[in-house]
C-alpha cells in the first residue's frame, strides 16, 4: 500500500477580503495547468515510488482530465500591479461583528456561530494588537523620520520574526503529536523566505550601515520573537491578527515611499539580489506564500529600483491576505496543494493519513488528554 503524508487541509474558501483588481476568478477552487510547473517533486516522486500502479496510470490521468482552469488578466506595463489601498482596511478583522473574512458568520470550533463572549475576546485581542502596533510605529517615526532605507532595514528585520515564531510553536506541537498540518509550515517558511530577501535588498541599499540601526533592529526582533511565541501559543488568532497589523504598516510605509519618490526611483538601478529573486531561479517558494492566488500567476518584471519597491509593497499585501485568512482556524492552504490533491483524487490507492489538529496550547493539551489511550479503554 502506498503511504505518504498528505498536506491536505480544510479548503481555503475564498475568505480573503482584499483581492486586487486583477485577482483570479476560480470555479470550484480549480486552478490552471501552470500549477504543474510548481509541483513539489519530492512529494510526487515519493508517492509514485511507493505505488507503481499510480506511476503507470498518472500520464493518462493528467492528459484525460483538465485539472485546473484559470481566468486571469495578464498585467501590462502601464497597469497598476496591485491596488490594495482602496480595498484593504488594516483594522478590518472581522469586518463586522460575528462575520468572517468571507462575509459568512464566524463559527467556533464546534461549527456554531461565535458567541457574544467570543466577539468581546476578539475585540479585546485586536485592541491590544493595534495599541502595540501604533506604539511601535510612533517610535519608528521618531527615529527614522527622514531615513528611509534604515527604517526599511528595521522593518524587514522584524518582519521575518513572526513566521519563525509560528514554526517554532508548530514544531513543538508536532513533537508532542498534537499537530500534523504540513501546509502551515510550508506557507510560513515561504513567508520568512520572502521577508529574508526583502532584508537582503535593504542591506544592499545600505540600510544597515549604522551600528545603532543594527542594534535596534536585532534587539526589537529578539523581544518580538518571544512575545509572538507566547501570543501564538495562547491565541493563534490574536498572533495572526498582530502580524496582519505589522504587514499592513509595512504596506502603507512602502506605498507612501513609492508615491513620494517614484520619479527618482525609476532612475536608479535595481539591486542584483532583487533581480535574481524576482525573475530567476526556482519560484516555488515565491508562489507558496501567496495563498490567495494560484502558482505562476505573478511573475514580476524588474527594470529599476521603482519596480523593486513596487513588488516589495505588493508582497506585503499578499502577506496581509494570508495573515487574515489564518485568523479563521483551518483556513490556510498551500497554493500548491490543490494540484497535488487533484492527482490524489484520481488515485484510489489510499495515500492519506489522518492529521492531528488543535488551536492553541490549551486546546492541544485538552485534546491530547481526551484522546489518550487510557481514556479510550
Amino acid at each position: 500500500m502506498a503511504t505518504c503524508v498528505s498536506s491536505s487541509m480544510v479548503a481555503l474558501t475564498g475568505g480573503i477580503s482584499i483581492p486586487s483588481p486583477n485577482s483570479l476568478k476560480t470555479k470550484g477552487l480549480g486552478f490552471s495547468s501552470p500549477f504543474l510547473n510548481s509541483f513539489n517533486p519530492i512529494r510526487l516522486n515519493f508517492c509514485v515510488l511507493n505505488n507503481p500502479s499510480a506511476a503507470a496510470a498518472s500520464p493518462s490521468k493528467l492528459s484525460s482530465k483538465r485539472l485546473f482552469r484559470v481566468q486571469s488578466t495578464v498585467l501590462k506595463e502601464n497597469e497598476e500591479k496591485v491596488v490594495v489601498e482602496e480595498s484593504f482596511d488594516p483594522k478590518s478583522f472581522p469586518e463586522k461583528e460575528g462575520v468572517g473574512t468571507s462575509g459568512e458568520p464566524r463559527v467556533g470550533g464546534d461549527g456554531s456561530p461565535s458567541s457574544g463572549f467570543e466577539k468581546r475576546i476578539i475585540k479585546f485581542e485586536q485592541s491590544i494588537n493595534m495599541f502595540l502596533t501604533d506604539s511601535v510605529v510612533k517610535i519608528l517615526d521618531t527615529f527614522y523620520h527622514d531615513r528611509n532605507y534604515p527604517r526599511f532595514f528595521v522593518l524587514e528585520t522584524v518582519a521575518r520574526v513572526p513566521y519563525f515564531a509560528f514554526m517554532s510553536v508548530l514544531h513543538m506541537y508536532e513533537t508532542f503529536g498534537w499537530w500534523r498540518r504540513a501546509d502551515y509550515l510550508k506557507v510560513h517558511f515561504a513567508e520568512s523566505w520572502n521577508e529574508m530577501h526583502h532584508l537582503l535588498i535593504m542591506e544592499e541599499l545600505g540600510g544597515n550601515a549604522w551600528w545603532v540601526d543594527r542594534f535596534l533592529a536585532q534587539h526589537i526582533a529578539t523581544l518580538y520573537y518571544f512575545m509572538t511565541v507566547f501570543m501564538y501559543a495562547l491565541s493563534p488568532r490574536m498572533a495572526y491578527h498582530f502580524s496582519e497589523c505589522v504587514e499592513s504598516h509595512a504596506f502603507e510605509t512602502y506605498d507612501k515611499f513609492i508615491k513620494a519618490e517614484g520619479d527618482e526611483l525609476k532612475k536608479l538601478p535595481a539591486p542584483a539580489v532583487a533581480v535574481k529573486y524576482y525573475t530567476s531561479g526556482d519560484m516555488y517558494l515565491f508562489d507558496e506564500f501567496q495563498t490567495s492566488r494560484p502558482p505562476n500567476s505573478r511573475r514580476p518584471k524588474i527594470e529599476n529600483l521603482y519596480d523593486v519597491f513596487l513588488n516589495i509593497r505588493d508582497d506585503e499585501a499578499e502577506h496581509c491576505k494570508t495573515m487574515k485568512a489564518c485568523q479563521t482556524h483551518g483556513n490556510l492552504r498551500s497554493p500548491h496543494s490543490y494540484a497535488v490533491e487533484a492527482l490524489e483524487d484520481d488515485d484510489d490507492s489510499g495515500c492519506d493519513l489522518p492529521q492531528a489538529d488543535c488551536e492553541g496550547i490549551v486546546d492541544c493539551i485538552k485534546k491530547s488528554v481526551a484522546d489518550s489511550p487510557a481514556n479510550k479503554k
